[in-house]
């Protein structure tokens, strides 16, 4: 299992680190920038809202890279495990897993205690979990209890329908009546140690990050909250810090296909006086 030490020795009696605990209460310390690798059948693929997708690249491979580019982390989903209603590719993860000397967050298909077990000793740092915490809440509690909660991430796909921005399930194929904000805050108060909110309505588009929705979140929680979805060019980046101040920004096809380079983005990101780890 990666070294987690950085992150853990540290922590608050509720499993919360103290450099997440500070990163809210000072406005933010170091940024974290970090790739996705949206997995299915084995393979790195990337769409646009969730659709359309197409060979992004070995995702053994790209880990490799994306370790040595400087990321701070790396997030892989598992993104038809749920809809297919199988496991997470535990074999995968650990190919992946010793090729990165960075924490690394999994995700897919986790729905037990014993899914995120085989995960976490198959060399996951984190485990995140989506649809299975909407069809039972308590898992969040679970999970928190018996790994605590810094290893719990809880991803959120969001899309605005009929004027209200709703939490959608199995990989965005399945709109429910849950508002966004309500969901996030009752995941923070069950023991989430982070959120990993993706507009769909952004994915995809190289349009820019939803940072009206990110900023409104963020001001209304108090663990760290990582950006995803719409990153096309480095002001985007910029822009999500400076504007919503959140604590990660991922992205995926814009590191996948070489349109924008990690050293690159931090040495811009610097120069915007937005502190990142070089």
């Amino acid at each position: 299992m990666n070294d987690l030490r950085k992150y853990i020795t540290s922590a608050s009696p509720d499993g919360e680190s103290a450099g997440q605990l500070q990163n809210k209460r000072s406005g933010g310390l170091a940024k974290r920038i970090i790739p996705c690798l949206d997995v299915k059948d084995g393979r790195t693929v990337k769409g646009v809202n969730f659709v359309d997708l197409r060979d992004a690249g070995d995702p053994v491979e790209l880990a490799w890279q994306y370790s040595r580019q400087g990321a701070d982390e790396l997030v892989f989903l598992d993104i038809t495990a749920t809809h297919e209603r199988r496991k997470t590719m535990a074999e995968l993860v650990k190919a992946v897993a010793r090729q990165v000397n960075i924490p690394f967050t999994i995700g897919g298909g986790i729905n037990e205690i014993a899914d995120a077990d085989i995960l976490l000793n198959s060399g996951a740092d984190k485990i995140s979990i989506n649809s299975a915490a909407v069809r039972n809440p308590l898992l969040v509690n679970e999970l928190a209890a018996a790994f605590g909660k810094q290893f719990v991430v809880v991803a959120v796909d969001t899309k605005f329908v009929n004027g209200r921005n709703l939490v959608h399930l199995n990989g965005g194929r399945i709109p429910t009546g849950i508002e966004t904000e309500n969901w996030i805050r009752e995941v923070e108060d069950r023991g989430a140690g982070e959120i990993l909110l993706t507009s769909m309505d952004h994915d995809g588009t190289k349009g820019g990050f939803d940072n009206i929705l990110l900023k409104k979140i963020n001001d209304s929680i108090s663990i760290p909250l990582i950006a995803s979805g719409g990153a096309g060019t480095v002001q985007h980046f910029i822009d999500v810090f400076q504007k919503t101040n959140v604590d990660a920004a991922l992205a995926a096809s814009v590191f996948h296909y070489g349109e924008i380079l990690i050293p690159s983005l931090k040495e811009r990101l610097r120069e915007q006086h937005i502190e990142v780890r070089l």
